[in-house]
């Protein structure tokens, strides 16, 4: 997490340098066009936040300790821009998001401990909805804060599970996330580049119980993402065409 951003920040500062140097306006017309769409490639991490049952603290032959262990992962998307005014635009960014988790169980035994792990490969169907706030657009750059919801389907949620892969625990597949990100906008020639990283929490509880020690021990699991994004924006409607 802390190395996607000093990255997002060194990218940051190295392109608003470049462009301070473009004084000509690039894209003059896009932020009057009613919408416009592009693409979105990106990196992301995932991990959990886990709220352990209180009954599982003491006992022995039990799990004593969950640890994480993220992965860089990858993710790419369609754009899909509405303006609403000159400050605000309602962006939908439907794409698929793979990455992977390993859970390292630390068991509490008479004799002392012993480890078990589990990979927890993850394929979202992702399905966001956001609004973005834009600032004053200064010479070829402009920074700007997004918020909103992704509804997301776990693919991998609803694999079985192999036999060498048990004990391993189950994921729900669906969960809703709320998200908040920042970023900045960079009008080149022919397109807008921009830069946005974002961070995102899932509300719902993740678990699926199953009566054994290693879902027993989670009275929550949720979980959340840094998401890493490089956007590609240009295509419009034309404003005659969308009333019709």
């Amino acid at each position: 997490m802390k190395k996607l951003f000093l990255l997002f920040i060194t990218l940051i500062l190295f392109l608003v340098a470049h462009t301070q140097i473009q004084k000509p306006h690039n894209l003059p017309k896009l932020d009057q066009q009613i919408a416009h769409f592009g693409y979105s490639l990106g990196l992301n991490t995932m991990d959990f936040t886990i709220r352990p049952s209180a009954s599982f603290l003491n006992n022995m032959d039990t799990v004593y300790a969950v640890e994480i262990n993220r992965y860089v992962g990858f993710n790419i998307s369609m754009i899909s821009n509405l303006r609403l005014t000159d400050q605000l635009n309602l962006r939908f960014l439907p794409g698929l998001i793979f990455g992977q988790r390993n859970i390292d169980y630390k068991i509490l035994r008479n004799d002392g401990y012993r480890r078990h792990s589990m990979m927890i490969e993850s394929t979202f169907l992702d399905f966001p909805l956001l609004i973005k706030y834009k600032s004053v657009r200064v010479n070829n750059f402009r920074p700007f804060i997004i918020g909103g919801t992704s509804f997301r389907v776990d693919l991998a949620a609803q694999r079985r599970v192999k036999p060498e892969e048990r004990p391993k625990i189950r994921l729900k597949p669906v969960d809703l996330y709320y998200e908040i990100g920042i970023g900045t906008d960079f009008f080149l020639e022919y397109f807008m580049f921009a830069i946005e990283l974002k961070a995102s929490w899932g509300i719902f509880n993740n678990i699926v119980y199953d009566n054994t020690q290693f879902s027993n021990f989670y009275e929550r699991l949720n979980s959340r993402m840094v998401i890493l994004s490089f956007h590609f924006e240009g295509g419009k409607i034309d404003k005659i065409a969308w009333w019709k």
